[in-house]
This record gives C-alpha cells, sequence and structure tokens, in this order.
C-alpha cells in the first residue's frame, strides 16, 4: 500500500546479497516514518518483541527471515545449536501469535529434506520468500471476499458503509493489503462508499496511530474513536459491520486478538450487528479447541499501560498518566468465544466460527 503516494511492504530484502532486511519501525508511527534493517537474530528478536513489526502474519514472516540469519554464516558443527537457541529465543518473544510458530515449524519442515548445510540455509531462505509472496496472495483473496460483505450492505442501505475495526489488521500488521483492512481496500477500488470508525486501542493505540495512518494516506474517510465508544455507535445504528483481525484462532473458531475485542463482539451481538474476523489459515491454531482455556495471553510491560506515546512540540516522548507509584497490568490480547463470530473471512472463503465450518472449507485438516 502506499505512504507519501508511494508504494510499501512491511519488510523486503535490503538488496541482492541479503545483507539485510528492511523494515518500517512501527513503533514511531504515524510521527516518524523511519526504515531499519535488521541482519542479526538480536536485530529480529528486538523488532519483534518491541513490536518494531507487529500482526500475525508480518510476525511469521520475520520469524523465518530470523532463523536464515540466526544460520546462514554458522560452520556446520554448530549449525543445530544456533538453529535451536535462536527458535527457542523467537517462541518467547510473542506467545500469543500462533504464526511465529507456524513460521519456525515450516523452516524445520523445509530443514528436514536437506542434507547439506547450505542447502539448509537455502531451503529457510527458500521458504521465507514463500511465506512473503503467499501473504500477499492470502491476503488479497481475504479482501474480495470479504468485500462482497460490504457490496451487501450497501446494495440494501444504498448509502455510505460505516465499519467498525479495533486494532490494526491493515497491510501494517502483514505484507501488503492487511486482513481486517484488505476487504476495505477492495471495496474502495470497487466504488463502494465506506466509512470506518477506528478504536484508539489502548493501550498501545495500535488503532489511532496505526490504522488512521493507513486509512489517511489511502484517502479513505474515517474517525478515530475512543474503545468504549463503540457501544454507543452501535446502540445509534452507526454502525453497519465490524471486522477485525486475529492472531489465533482454534478449530473451534475461538478468536484471540487484540485485548478489547471481546467487548465489541458483545456490543455487536447485544445490538444485532455482523461481527467478522478476517484471517489467513496460518492464524489458525488446529490444535486446540477452547480459546479460553488453551491460549496463551502474553503480558507485556505495565509501563504500556502508564505512559502513552505521543508529539511533544517536534519530539516523540512517553507521557505518564497515572500516579507512578501505582501497579498496573497489561494484558495483550483477549478471547473472544465462537458463539460471538458471525463468520470467518479466510482466503478460501467465508465459514461460520466453528469447527465444521473450517473443515469446509479446510477438509485436509479433518485428521490433524
Amino acid at each position: 500500500m502506499k505512504i507519501f503516494g508511494k508504494h510499501y511492504q512491511t519488510i523486503w530484502e535490503t538488496d541482492e546479497s541479503i545483507s539485510s532486511v528492511s523494515i518500517i519501525d512501527q513503533r514511531l508511527l504515524p510521527f516518524e516514518f523511519k526504515i531499519v534493517q535488521l541482519s542479526k537474530l538480536e536485530d529480529f528478536l528486538f523488532a519483534i518483541k518491541e513490536m518494531q513489526v507487529r500482526g500475525a502474519p508480518l510476525i511469521g514472516v520475520t520469524t523465518a527471515y530470523a532463523l536464515y540469519f540466526a544460520v546462514r554464516d554458522i560452520p556446520p558443527s554448530k549449525f543445530d545449536n544456533a538453529l535451536y537457541n535462536a527458535i527457542d529465543k523467537l517462541l518467547s518473544t510473542r506467545p500469543t501469535a500462533v504464526n511465529l510458530r507456524n513460521a519456525i515449524q515450516g523452516c524445520l519442515s523445509e530443514i528436514s529434506k536437506e542434507a547439506d548445510n547450505d542447502a539448509k540455509v537455502s531451503a529457510i531462505l527458500n521458504y521465507a520468500r514463500h511465506l512473503w509472496n503467499s501473504d500477499i496472495e492470502v491476503c488479497k483473496k481475504i479482501g474480495s471476499f470479504g468485500m462482497e460483505l460490504l457490496k451487501e450492505i450497501y446494495n440494501l442501505k444504498r448509502d455510505t458503509v460505516n465499519l467498525l475495526t479495533h486494532c490494526n489488521a491493515g497491510w501494517l500488521a502483514t505484507i501488503d493489503y492487511g486482513t481486517a483492512l484488505s476487504p476495505v481496500y477492495f471495496a474502495r477500488d470497487a466504488g463502494i462508499p465506506l466509512h470506518i470508525w477506528v478504536d484508539e486501542t489502548r493501550p498501545l493505540n495500535q488503532g489511532a496511530r496505526l490504522t488512521a495512518f493507513e486509512l489517511l494516506h489511502e484517502g479513505i474517510p474515517h474517525t478515530i474513536i475512543a474503545d468504549n465508544t463503540g457501544g454507543y455507535l452501535m446502540q445509534k445504528g452507526m454502525v453497519d459491520i465490524v471486522i477485525v483481525g486475529t492472531d489465533r484462532t482454534t478449530r473451534s473458531g475461538d478468536v484471540a486478538n487484540k485485548i478489547g475485542t471481546y467487548l465489541k463482539a458483545l456490543a455487536a451481538k447485544d445490538n444485532g450487528i455482523p461481527f467478522y474476523v478476517a484471517l489467513p489459515s496460518s492464524s489458525i491454531d488446529w490444535n486446540i479447541s477452547d480459546g479460553v482455556r488453551e491460549i496463551p495471553i502474553e503480558e507485556r510491560d505495565p509501563s504500556e499501560v502508564k505512559y502513552v506515546l505521543g508529539k511533544v512540540n517536534e519530539s516523540i516522548a512517553n507521557v505518564l498518566i497515572c500516579p507512578e507509584e501505582s501497579p498496573a497490568k497489561n494484558y495483550a490480547f483477549d478471547i473472544t468465544p465462537a458463539r460471538l463470530v458471525s463468520g470467518l473471512i479466510t482466503e478460501r472463503g467465508i465459514c461460520p466460527a466453528s469447527e465444521e465450518g473450517l473443515l469446509s472449507l479446510f477438509p485436509e485438516m479433518k485428521g490433524g
């Protein structure tokens, strides 16, 4: 998608020799647009943990590249130690996003096919590139299927479609297009008039900082709202549909997404408003069924709750918003039970949020 009229993706190989990969430092948006290079494992660990990159699909691609840089200059005798040390460290960075684990498993599967050390390194690089390309195509398909929901609303309403979203599940969370915002971009291109309600998404304000940044540069009408405003808007008939993303979805359709998503789903249910989740199949955890019991919820630094990042004059600063001595808790995600989800928008189509629904699109997973 575009920033200042120029097309960007969220991660790319810096040069032909792959001396590094480049990313947009999302911690600084929208106040500063900065590109940084990652060239060693520690760079990638910092980028994922500290959310220079974020969003489950982008985390997955970044993880694959992290493994490549962790082993590419390692002698054969130390390859396994370097690989599994990197895996352990990567798994500890963002425990909720299943794409991270899936990317590691994909790399291990490709390595298992090779005996030569150089071939193993090449296999990891090729897999990272495969994930990169695949994510773009998957997000396009999600956008195409999701656009039909917005078209249906417009055909009935014959007026602007008001969509509410939470956190950022746009192109900044993927390689390009996004998940929850991909239908918005496809609908815009199809001439469907849209207005997006953008939840601020405390404590890190990914909605106010990132989603609004995307929509502004794409010229899509939007309004930033406090997180607790959504229910009121729904009561007043000012929301036609809610679409969010997910960091992990169980085989039964329970959804882990940014903290506050569950409350939006409850409000949508109470007001008869469709609540959809857009996700690539790489974000489905086929190994678990009960999201509340089984999905690990990342708990982040309490300072993210107590301080808010903003721009003061020409400086970016963290501002204390509470008594400094008061304790805080910072749960990064919550679980929306499948019963509150109207449907799942995947690269293979839209299905009910249930095991039967998912298996209707992914029948090859019936045994796993």
